[in-house]
C-alpha cells in the first residue's frame, strides 16, 4: 500500500508509522492468544487492494497517500510473548516514543484491549492530549483477577497518566463492561461516554462536541465499537454499536477540528473471520486514518 518496510523508527524517513503489537497484559486463565494474527490478517486485506493505492477512494476524498508527498512507513510485528505482560509493556511503549521522536504519527495494530495502556503511555513527552476511545465497553475496572493492567482498566489506567487532559468514550452499549462503581469512578474523573444511541440519533457530533479544538488526540478503536454484522470477529459482539460509515466520520471529524496525534485498532480476531470480509473492514479503517492523515494541510 505505498509503505516502505524498516526495520527501526530510526532506519525510516516516514510521516506515520505502523505497527503491531500481537500481545498485551495476560489474565490469568485467559487465552489472549486469539489476537495474535490481527497484524498478518490485515496486512493480508491490504495486500489485494495494493494495485488500487493510486485510486481515488470517496472515503477521505482522494489517493491513500495523497498529493503531498505523504510517508508511510511499515515496522512490522513487536516480539512480544503470551505471558509477557511486562515485556510486551517495555516494548510497545519504547517503540511509540522512538516513532514519536521521529516526529511520525504512531499506528498501532493491536492485540486485546490492554496495548493501549503502554501505547498512550508512550505520548509523555508530547502531551497533553485528548483520547478518543471508540468501544463498547469503558474499560474502568481498577483490576480484574488481580491484574490492574488488562483489557477491563484501559481507560482507569489512561486516566492517571499526567499527560491526558481530557477522555470521550464513544459506543457504549449493552453491559459495557462495567460496574455502578466504574461509571461513576469515570464520571468523577470527567470521561464524556457517549452512548452508541445517542450517535445514532444525533450523529457524529454528539461526540465530537467534547473533543477541544485543537487538541492532540489518540484515538483507540476496538472493533467491538462496530454493530456485529459489519464486525463479527471480536471477543464480545453486542448489538447497536457503530456502523462504519459514523465510525469514519468520527475519524474525519477529529482531523477538521483537532489533530490526530496516534491510532490505534485493536480487539480483531482473526478466526472468527472465516471469509475475510471482517478484516477487509478493518484495513479500511486503517486506511482512512491514513488517508485522512495524508490530506491534512502541511503547517
Amino acid at each position: 500500500m505505498g509503505a516502505v518496510v524498516a526495520a527501526s523508527p530510526e532506519a525510516a524517513e516516514a510521516d506515520a508509522m505502523l505497527f503491531a503489537a500481537p500481545h498485551g497484559t495476560p489474565y490469568p486463565d485467559i487465552d489472549n492468544r486469539v489476537h495474535e494474527d490481527t497484524g498478518r490478517a490485515i496486512r493480508a486485506s491490504f495486500g489485494e487492494e495494493a494495485d488500487w493505492v493510486d485510486h481515488w477512494n470517496y472515503d477521505f476524498g482522494g489517493t491513500l497517500l495523497g498529493e503531498r508527498g505523504f510517508r508511510l512507513a511499515d515496522l512490522g510485528d513487536l516480539p512480544t510473548a503470551s505471558a509477557d505482560g511486562p515485556g510486551n509493556r517495555r516494548l510497545i511503549e519504547d517503540l511509540t516514543r522512538r516513532i514519536l521522536a521521529r516526529g511520525a504519527v504512531p499506528l498501532m495494530l493491536g492485540g486485546d484491549d490492554s496495548v493501549p495502556i503502554p501505547f498512550l503511555a508512550g505520548f509523555a513527552e508530547h502531551g497533553p492530549i485528548t483520547i478518543l476511545q471508540v468501544d463498547a465497553h469503558i474499560d474502568w475496572r481498577d483490576e480484574r483477577r488481580g491484574e490492574p493492567l488488562g483489557y477491563s482498566s484501559t481507560m482507569r489506567r489512561a486516566s492517571e497518566l499526567p499527560h491526558v487532559e481530557r477522555i470521550v468514550q464513544v459506543g457504549m452499549r449493552g453491559f459495557g463492561s462495567a460496574r455502578r462503581t466504574e461509571v461513576e469512578a469515570a464520571a468523577a474523573w470527567g470521561a464524556q461516554i457517549v452512548t452508541a444511541y445517542e450517535v445514532h440519533d444525533a450523529g457524529v457530533d454528539a461526540a465530537l462536541a467534547h473533543v477541544p479544538a485543537g487538541a492532540r488526540v489518540v484515538i483507540t478503536f476496538d472493533c467491538d465499537a462496530l454493530d456485529p454484522p459489519a464486525m463479527p470477529a471480536v471477543m464480545a459482539p453486542t448489538p447497536g454499536g457503530l456502523t462504519y460509515a459514523e465510525a469514519i466520520a468520527l475519524i474525519t471529524g477529529v482531523a477538521e477540528r483537532a489533530t490526530i496525534a496516534g491510532f490505534d485498532l485493536i480487539e480483531f480476531v482473526p478466526s472468527r473471520d472465516p471469509d475475510g470480509s471482517a478484516a477487509t473492514t478493518a484495513a479500511s479503517l486503517v486506511s482512512h486514518v491514513i488517508g485522512t492523515l495524508a490530506a491534512r494541510p502541511t503547517s
